[in-house]
C-alpha cells in the first residue's frame, strides 16, 4: 500500500491542496471548492494510506470532523510555533 502525505490550505471559497508520495515527489495539486462533499469526493480518490495536514484556523474544526473519519493521520498546525 502506497502513502502519501497531503497539504491542505484552506480559504473561504477554495483549498489548495498538494499531494507527496513517500519519496516526497509531488503527485497530485489540485484546488477545490471549500465543500464538505468536494474534501470528501477528493480524499476518496487517492488510493493508498493517507496522512493529511492543515493549519488551524477558522475551518479547522470543520475540516477535521471531515478528514479525519477518512485519513490514517491528521496533523492540525499552528503556523505561528
Amino acid at each position: 500500500m502506497k502513502n502519501y502525505y497531503i497539504g491542505m490550505d484552506v480559504h473561504k471559497a477554495t483549498i489548495a491542496i498538494a499531494a507527496l508520495d513517500a519519496s516526497g515527489k509531488l503527485v497530485a495539486q489540485s484546488i477545490i471548492e471549500t465543500s464538505t462533499q468536494t474534501v470528501r469526493d477528493f480524499l476518496h480518490s487517492v488510493r493508498g494510506e493517507v496522512h493529511v495536514t492543515f493549519e488551524e484556523g477558522n475551518h479547522a474544526a470543520w475540516l477535521y470532523d471531515i478528514v479525519e473519519p477518512l485519513v490514517k493521520r491528521v496533523v492540525v498546525c499552528n503556523p505561528k510555533q
